[in-house]
């Protein structure tokens, strides 16, 4: 296969990954406490909040955050514009800002990777997947990724039952002594009719009593322009065109109460809604200028967690109702009189208790329990109701020292689901073990090594099981096996006579084998409502990620660099006397991928850059010319800086995305925007 320009250019960006290492090694050996010297120093003051984000280089299993800071830096409007920064990560973008996005982790699929809010999961029972461009980002204290599981242990079972974990961490306004109230007021637009206003408010009620309430808007016509091709090679005849029938609206309102009645107690409560509106433009096809299909959402849930830690136990209880209505329709008659529409209708009754025990000083257990009763409605005349009862119950282990720690848990799954049509209960039973550890090999260096290994079970959905495949023993559920080893080293040094200057350096390496059984494929059938869903049987994947981190701070600037390469083989491994298929590349999923961003932060303006590098992917389980995605990058770069006013400050931004215009597609015949640009101001008191 020949080796295209953008391969050329990822396989570079993984060599100076490689030179990085070489850079750093002879740092890695330095004793950083050598330096004896003592210095009267002013600290800034320290804020502690609920919020604890986890660590990239102290946890078993791959972890990697986005934090407020660089959030706001990279100009990040939607949790995808976060996710898509991270290594191994497979975003499928469907155009636009109002183009769906789902997320794939290590070649597992979107239906294994759960998106948590402050801890608590977002359960879609219709698709399994979680839209990442219906959440926005103004009120996030960070957003991070976990590979396998996360590193805590108190956990409900839902979140230990995903392979993958986004987890959506909301801010917690901290007040100083005498202030009461907390105001940031946003406004962005940018190309092609963006136009979002924000306002985020946060006050104090009482001593250890606050809230806050988010609110934001988003609005596109996302009417841009693509160069429509006639062939998949791109080499004949093309025209020029504008994505139509593409407009979109979003409005999200978020409130939350936190309450710390004593030193050992939190509760904490949210309400959250979103309202939104997309018209679907469908592929791109010769001679289709228009889109008529329209999706409306609604999203509403209320949860509450309460913390209690009392002596050597501490628990959990968390309590949850979810509500999410999806109307589609299609305009185009499908007689004389008629036109197609299809509702959805889901309720969720969740509730979770885990308890903490830590009988000696290293050693911790804890057992967790969830259930949830989950209730879709249709308009479709089949299977128009379904009705699935869910038990996850989680024993866990852990024994931790400051140069390793060992984590092992056991995940018990009972399902129990009923459709209106079929005469008897289809029943799920399922153990899933795993296993952790982390080590510190030499005691003078934060060096450390890791491994982890877990199995994953997931049900088929319920669009997946009644409404738009064949018969129901059709589809089996999936079983995913994951083995990761890596090693993760972190290292700060200090430069300059005052030690006010300093490095901070970070690099993590992950191996992985994944292998999933009867793995479930969708894929868009003749929209982006209606998808087609098969068993592969057997798909191996095997990867590598690297993440490499360089901070320098002066006294009155910095600069931040970071580093991303991926690598995935992900292929078919189901029929050897099928060589059409058999060791292909599943579709989507590249085998090359990496990133990288850069922040200058100084006095006069700040300056970031980024840039997305992804390797060749195919749309169809067959890897030919015909199914095969060209590689693309994407750079953009940003502009801000922040003015102190005599009350409060102003924060300008200047971002230009797809700085060299570009046109690429991330799903085939869903061509994204080329250059495009935004503004954004930020008033904060």
């Amino acid at each position: 296969m020949k080796t295209t320009i953008l391969e050329r250019d990822i396989l570079h960006l993984f060599a100076a990954c490689v030179m990085w290492v070489a850079f750093a090694f002879p740092l890695w050996a330095q004793d950083t406490t050598s330096n004896k010297t003592t210095q009267h120093q002013q600290l800034n003051p320290v804020v502690v909040t609920k919020s604890k984000k986890p660590s990239p280089t102290l946890s078993q299993a791959p972890v990697q955050v986005v934090d407020d800071k660089k959030i706001e830096r990279t100009g990040s409007l939607l949790l995808s514009d976060a996710i898509k920064q991270m290594a191994g990560v497979t975003l499928r973008d469907y155009g636009g800002i109002g183009g769906m996005k789902t997320v794939s982790a290590r070649g597992l699929g979107s239906q294994f990777s759960t998106l948590t809010i402050d801890g608590v999961a977002v359960n879609d029972c219709q698709n399994g997947q979680v839209d990442l461009g219906r959440y926005t980002l103004g009120n996030s204290a960070f957003v991070s990724l976990s590979n396998g599981q996360q590193d805590e242990m108190l956990l409900s079972a839902r979140a230990t039952a995903a392979g993958n974990v986004i987890n959506m961490e909301t801010r917690e306004g901290h007040f100083l002594p005498g202030e009461r109230t907390h105001l940031r007021i946003g406004m962005e637009g940018g190309s092609f009719g963006l136009f979002s206003p924000s306002l985020l408010l946060e006050r104090k009620l009482a001593k250890n009593l606050s809230l806050s309430f988010f609110g934001n808007w988003l609005r596109s016509r996302g009417d841009y322009p693509f160069t429509l091709y006639y062939t998949p090679s791109h080499e004949d005849s093309s025209s020029v065109e504008r994505r139509e029938h593409s407009a979109m609206w979003l409005a999200t309102g978020d409130l939350n109460l936190f309450w710390h009645p004593s030193a050992n107690r939190t509760v904490t409560a949210k309400v959250h809604y979103v309202q939104g509106y997309h018209e679907l433009p469908g592929p791109v096809q010769y001679y289709v200028k228009s889109g008529s299909e329209d999706t409306k959402e609604k999203l509403f849930f209320s949860q509450v967690k309460y913390q209690v830690s009392h002596n050597k136990i501490t628990w959990q209880l968390i309590g949850k109702y979810q509500y999410t209505n999806d109307f589609y329709e299609n305009f185009k008659a499908l007689t004389a009189t008629r036109y197609q529409y299809n509702e959805y209708i889901q309720n969720e009754g969740y509730l979770s208790g885990t308890i903490l025990w830590q009988p000696i000083r290293h050693l911790s257990a804890s057992i967790a329990s969830d259930g949830a009763l989950t209730t879709l409605h249709s308009n479709l005349a089949k299977n128009s109701e379904v009705n699935r009862l869910t038990s996850l119950s989680t024993l866990a282990f852990q024994y931790k020292r400051q140069r390793f720690s060992i984590k092992a848990n056991l995940l018990a799954t009972l399902i129990t689901e009923r459709a209106c049509d079929i005469p008897s209960d289809i029943h799920y039973r399922r153990l899933s073990p795993y296993a952790g550890i982390s080590i510190k090999p030499l005691n003078k260096s934060n060096i450390r090594l890791r491994y982890f290994f877990k199995e994953n079970y997931r049900v088929p959905n319920f669009s997946e099981m009644y409404y738009f495949v064949m018969p129901l023993d059709s589809l089996q559920p999936e079983r995913a096996s994951q083995h990761n080893i890596g090693i993760t080293i972190p290292l700060t040094t200090r430069t300059g006579r005052d030690s006010l200057s300093q490095r901070i350096y970070s690099l993590t390496v992950d191996a992985y084998h994944n292998n999933v059984k009867d793995k479930i494929i969708a894929v868009p059938r003749q929209n982006m409502f209606i998808w087609s869903t098969m068993n592969l049987g057997l798909v191996d994947v095997k990867g590598f990620d690297f993440k490499g981190t360089m901070d320098w701070q002066w006294q009155q600037s910095s600069l931040s660099v970071t580093l991303t390469y991926s690598l995935q083989n992900a292929v078919d491994r189901t029929d050897p006397d099928n060589p059409k298929i058999y060791n292909h590349q599943i579709p989507y999923t590249p085998r090359h991928s990496g990133g990288a961003t850069l922040y200058y932060q100084n006095r006069w303006l700040n300056v970031g850059y980024n840039c997305m590098l992804v390797g060749e992917r195919y749309s169809q389980q067959q890897n030919n010319d015909e199914t095969r995605l060209p590689a693309y990058a994407d750079h953009g770069i940003t502009l801000d800086r922040t003015f102190e006013l005599p009350i409060g400050d102003l924060r300008l931004q200047a971002q230009v995305l797809n700085l060299f215009n570009v046109q690429y597609e991330v799903v085939r015949s869903y061509p994204m925007m080329g250059r495009n640009f935004r503004i954004k101001a930020v008033y904060s008191f």
